[in-house]
């Protein structure tokens, strides 16, 4: 038996915190009748309603994709434009990705149909470390790339201390290949980032994913993970936000 504010968010419905909410507000029904305290628990055989309509219980499923560039972070696109759920063909299970990756970046990329998980991943405090490889145009000075380790002003605010490497650079192309980490998830946040420093971004691939990498992969093949990686990324988003609330 499992409580029912979590079969809500594992469901994709909302995240756990929301589901208790719901539950709260009279909104959610168990086998036809009305459910408002926390801490009711559920079976696979119970009919579980929110707003009137049946949740679909799923077992849970879990994935890394190697997103190629050209890929939209997405279920769906109404431009007809390729989404990641592409890769995904004959799969029953309805998954959705992990946040996101722009349309030009490739690189790793995580999808499921657990909820909880997805928005425990995402949370700000969570704090997963997430590896880039740059390509820039120009060769950053020294000074410019410790600018980017103690955060820089962008138009959302600064940016928490990263990580950064000198991979390699070409003085006669002109450009430079950075190894960039971080651990947050603004939107087009490492493009942004060397923006903030007078490089564009050529090129951007995501290379890890807490110890997760794209070993083995070649662009646009995936593979499930297994139950002790699960388990390990969920240790490690709860471990950080323990730490958080010292």
């Amino acid at each position: 038996m499992e409580r029912l504010q979590k079969v809500i968010a594992r469901a994709g419905i909302a995240s756990r915190r929301k589901a208790e909410e719901l539950i709260k507000e009279g909104r959610v029904k168990v086998n036809g009748i009305i459910v408002t305290e926390l801490g009711v628990k559920v079976t696979s055989s119970d009919r579980i309603e929110v707003n009137e309509i049946p949740i679909e219980r799923e077992e849970s499923v879990y994935f890394l994709l190697y997103k190629p560039r050209g890929v939209i972070s997405s279920v769906s696109d109404d431009k007809g434009r390729k989404v990641v759920t592409d890769f995904f063909v004959g799969l029953k299970e309805r998954i959705f990705p992990v946040g996101r990756l722009d349309y030009d970046t490739s690189g790793l990329l995580l999808l499921t149909n657990d909820g909880e998980f997805a928005n425990l991943l995402m949370h700000p405090s969570s704090e997963i470390e997430k590896v880039y490889v740059a390509k820039v145009k120009g060769v950053p000075l020294k000074e410019k790339l410790k600018k980017l380790e103690k955060g820089v002003r962008l138009e959302d605010g600064k940016t928490a201390p990263a990580r950064i490497k000198m991979l390699s650079f070409d003085k006669k192309k002109q450009t430079a290949i950075i190894e960039i980490s971080i651990h947050e998830g603004r939107n087009r946040q490492v493009r942004r980032m060397f923006e903030a420093i007078g490089h564009e971004v050529l090129k951007l691939k995501r290379e890890r994913y807490g110890f997760l990498t794209l070993s083995g992969l070649k662009a646009g093949e995936a593979r499930e993970l297994t139950p002790h990686e699960v388990k390990q990324l969920r240790a490690a988003a709860m471990e950080t936000k323990k730490n958080q609330k010292r």
